[in-house]
């Protein structure tokens, strides 16, 4: 897996002055682009979930990658030859073509790592070094005698993201190392105090997958077997807002995993999420300090939910047909909901989204009766009906209000489509009402 190499570069810096730490797979960098042929091969390659919920539709991923502009902090000033930092537009990329499961990126990520991971016995040297690079260590208390079935579904998701995290942190600290072109930093100190973060963060994260993978084999439940991934950045700046915002993502789920522990009699597990939620929250200030934004986005950070994380993982991260174990997770994978607004400012404004009625979803060309749903911080979802739709062959597009000024809606807005306008009391009301979503929006 390689980062598209088309941004602007900063002044070429030396190779020597890497971390040693944990060992990590030195790679090229990582191509991110179009996900059209992506979440296609996915549909193609998947049943209907299990759980009733319909598959991913055919169409464009939404996450919203952009450039942000460049930040005065000065971790990556531009050179005379570059006006700014951002990234090739990612519609212009093209993917392969073929099956699912085809080679869809110049260079897709897979495991294993050079250390073994995720295959790291405890105890062993290898895990001796990871945890020396992060910092820490696996925690090492005695697991509870029993769990529910419903928690264990937690944990694949949590193993699940945390193999794509590994994945996506391997390849940037690589790229930032190697000097990819749009990795580079004129500004060798922060180069270093960039690589030292990154070497940490990566290590870390494979231990968050290794402990989620850990209690599944505890109970005889696992492991979660990794995929093959892509991803749409291009240079370091797109790179470090998508950790951004998957990361707000994997807050929000974290959250609701916490919840589903205490109703469901596993609260003694609840302690080790939370431990990960502080951390993850720590990474997303820091992320946020070198965007240049405050290091925390509100008060209060927005919910989510199983069922949006793991749709918004498939459609735009795992390489179709690439995971193992996949249908171990029984989570459903919305249709995909395409926000066509290219830039969301700290306004009210009406933005435009779009989502294919194919197949499965034929009759929702009929737009009557759907609704856009905004979930932000912990406030009550606010749904407004679709009107005025245009529809081409199977495509519907469709303008909506963007409340921000009656909301303060900063941070990350989940935006998902929903059968039926609610009124939805949290979360989870809309996530069993979905049926294209989610949509990420970052407003700061």
């Amino acid at each position: 897996m390689h980062f598209k190499q088309t941004a602007p570069v900063l002044g070429s810096l030396a190779l020597a002055s890497l971390v040693a730490a944990a060992p990590m797979e030195k790679r090229g960098s990582i191509s991110y682009g179009d996900r059209t042929d992506h979440i296609k091969a996915y549909q193609d390659s998947q049943p209907a979930a299990s759980s009733g919920y319909p598959a991913a539709s055919s169409s464009t991923g939404s996450w919203g990658y952009g450039s942000s502009s460049a930040a005065s902090n000065g971790y990556y000033a531009p050179t005379s030859t570059s006006a700014s930092w951002a990234p090739s537009s990612t519609s212009s990329a093209s993917w392969s073509s073929g099956s699912a499961g085809a080679n869809l990126g110049d260079n897709p990520f897979k495991f294993p790592l050079a250390n073994g991971f995720p295959n790291v016995q405890n105890p062993s040297s290898a895990l001796t070094q990871i945890e020396d690079a992060a910092h820490g260590t696996l925690p090492n208390g005695a697991p509870p005698p029993s769990i529910n079935p419903d928690d264990l579904l937690s944990q694949r998701l949590i193993a699940f993201n945390e193999l794509w995290e590994v994945a996506f942190f391997t390849e940037l600290l690589a790229n930032v190392t190697n000097n990819v072109a749009g990795y580079q930093f004129q500004d060798q100190n922060q180069r270093q105090s960039v690589i030292t973060a990154l070497t940490a963060i990566q290590a870390q994260e494979e231990l968050h997958a290794l402990n989620a993978n850990g209690v599944l084999n505890h109970f005889n439940a696992g492991p979660i077997q990794p995929c093959t991934y892509v991803a749409p950045v291009s240079d370091f700046p797109s790179a470090i807002a998508l950790a951004a915002k998957f990361t707000d993502v994997v807050l929000g789920t974290l959250g609701d995993v916490i919840v589903k522990l205490g109703l469901n009699g596993d609260a003694k597990l609840a302690r080790g999420v939370v431990g990960v939620v502080g951390q993850e929250g720590e990474q997303n200030g820091y992320y946020r300090e070198l965007l240049g934004e405050i290091p925390s986005a509100a008060p209060f950070l927005t919910a989510s939910t199983r069922e949006f994380a793991f749709s918004a993982l498939n459609q735009d991260f795992v390489v179709a047909g690439s995971c193992p174990n996949i249908n171990t997770i029984n989570l459903p994978i919305f249709g995909v909901l395409n926000l066509e607004t290219p830039t969301v400012a700290a306004q009210d404004q009406q933005l435009t989204f779009s989502f294919d009625a194919a197949g499965q979803y034929s009759k929702w060309t009929s737009w009557q009766g759907l609704n856009l749903v905004y979930i932000n911080q912990q406030n009550t979802p606010v749904a407004i009906p679709i009107s005025g739709a245009q529809v081409s062959g199977s495509q519907v597009t469709f303008s909506a209000n963007f409340p921000f000024t009656e909301n303060l809606m900063f941070g990350l807005t989940i935006a998902v489509v929903t059968n039926g306008a609610g009124p939805f009391a949290d979360v989870d009301a809309v996530a069993a009402a979905t049926l294209f979503g989610p949509a990420l929006i970052e407003v700061q």
